[in-house]
């Protein structure tokens, strides 16, 4: 089978550090932090006080009050991101053939949001109860496909993928699928997470999962560090217009990169720990190294997981060494998440603008909030500390691992013609 080549034609993100790609990356390259105390709901009685949190976001700037009666957050993110990767690819949406453009989205949550506020107006009312006739449709994860769709009319592929971290990585995967194999001509791809609220802050603090660094938000993502203690939780979407080359080329579209190689596998440790020396993570990248058919030694730069938990980090570095060996101290190594905190499924998209604006630009953003590297972490590789590095990225690989024991990889490239 003759698998056509799949490249990225157009990117959108909503972020805490930025509300469109040029804030986000232009943030990212100056180290800025996203992390600050939650103005969603009182913290009080919660063991974490903040969160990464959008900033200046008001709904009714994007969409008119009847929309915004069916569009959880969620999908409000998603539809902001869509529609500035849209304006990026350049695409003629009265031309396009739209049977042929498809929409593939990741979430690892959905509409929990919607959920919540549904459930705690039904706990106040006295009488008899009564629900919002668009509740299901806000809570529903697959509205988020959906309402994009229905925007814009394309009429390919329409779903969503839950795989809790890795669910747009999932979904960037699927897309790429159905674009090599001729099912899509375009596929509309990424993730969008809106969980800075009472179940989902209670909940992962009661699985001991995020910092309690309540005296220094904007210190407490740090990745990697001998005194981190969890993950800081955010919010956001991000989307990645994927296109087959030819279409590509015929339409004169610009190419941020190329999508050459993917791995998958499960970790079946553990439902929430990753097995501590990264079976699965080895397994899954090197699985998406042969499927792009390169060695090791050709990636420059590795976006990771790094969600700043003290056996993530470790394992997955343990991964890495195994997979890469002494080449491990020539790549870049960094974590996206040390700013924008864990957009649990929307994690892997925002992380993949991030990987293409590096491509574009030469430039690796730091991690920050790196001061002393774990004492079971090699401290001879370049996990890119303090300031932004100049490198030309020709190859990199992402990383995003998710409870379920749901590992993927993906290797993206430099568009070469």
């Amino acid at each position: 089978m003759n698998l056509k080549r799949v490249v990225v034609t157009g990117m959108g993100a909503i972020t805490p550090i930025g509300n469109n790609v040029t804030e986000y990356w232009d943030s990212l390259i100056k180290g800025v932090s996203g992390a600050g105390h939650i103005s969603y709901f009182d913290t009080e009685k919660f063991k974490t006080k903040f969160a990464c949190e959008l900033k200046s976001y008001d709904p009714r700037n994007y969409f008119d009050p009847k929309e915004l009666s069916k569009l959880d957050r969620c999908a409000q993110y998603a539809l902001i991101a869509t529609e500035e990767a849209l304006k990026d690819s350049k695409i003629n949406l009265e031309e396009i053939d739209k049977n042929r453009v498809g929409v593939i989205y990741g979430t690892g949550i959905g509409g929990l949001m919607s959920s919540e506020q549904a459930v705690q107006m039904y706990m106040e009312q006295d009488k008899t109860p009564r629900f919002s006739p668009f509740h299901l449709l806000r809570v529903l994860p697959n509205t988020i496909s959906g309402s994009i769709a229905l925007k814009y009319g394309f009429a390919g592929p329409n779903y969503v993928t839950s795989s809790a971290c890795a669910s747009s990585a999932n979904a960037i995967l699927d897309a790429c699928y159905s674009v090599a194999l001729g099912i899509s001509d375009v596929i509309i791809t990424g993730g969008s997470e809106a969980c800075i609220l009472e179940l989902a802050i209670g909940g992962f603090n009661s699985m001991r999962a995020l910092s309690t660094n309540n005296d220094d938000p904007k210190g407490a993502s740090r990745p990697f560090d001998k005194l981190r203690d969890g993950f800081v939780m955010g919010e956001g979407a991000a989307t990645l217009v994927l296109e087959s080359l030819d279409s590509a080329l015929s339409r004169g579209a610009h190419i941020y990169g190329e999508i050459i190689g993917v791995g998958m596998v499960a970790d079946t440790f553990h439902i929430a720990a990753p097995e501590p020396n990264g079976k699965a993570a080895v397994q899954s990248m090197e699985n998406a190294l042969k499927s792009a058919k390169i060695k090791p030694e050709q990636v420059d730069y590795i976006n990771t997981h790094g969600t700043s938990t003290p056996l993530g980090d470790i394992s997955e570095c343990r991964a890495i060494s195994k997979v890469f060996g002494n080449h491990s101290q020539k790549m870049a190594i960094n974590s996206t998440k040390s700013m924008i905190g864990h957009l649990l499924g929307a994690g892997p998209a925002v992380e993949s603008v991030a990987i293409f604006c590096s491509m574009r630009d030469g430039l690796v953003h730091p991690t920050i909030n790196l001061h002393e590297l774990d004492p079971m972490i090699p401290h001879d590789w370049n996990f890119v500390i303090g300031e932004t590095q100049s490198k030309n990225v020709n190859i990199a690989l992402s990383n995003s691992f998710g409870f379920g024991g749901h590992n993927v990889s993906i290797v993206y490239q430099k568009f070469i013609p």
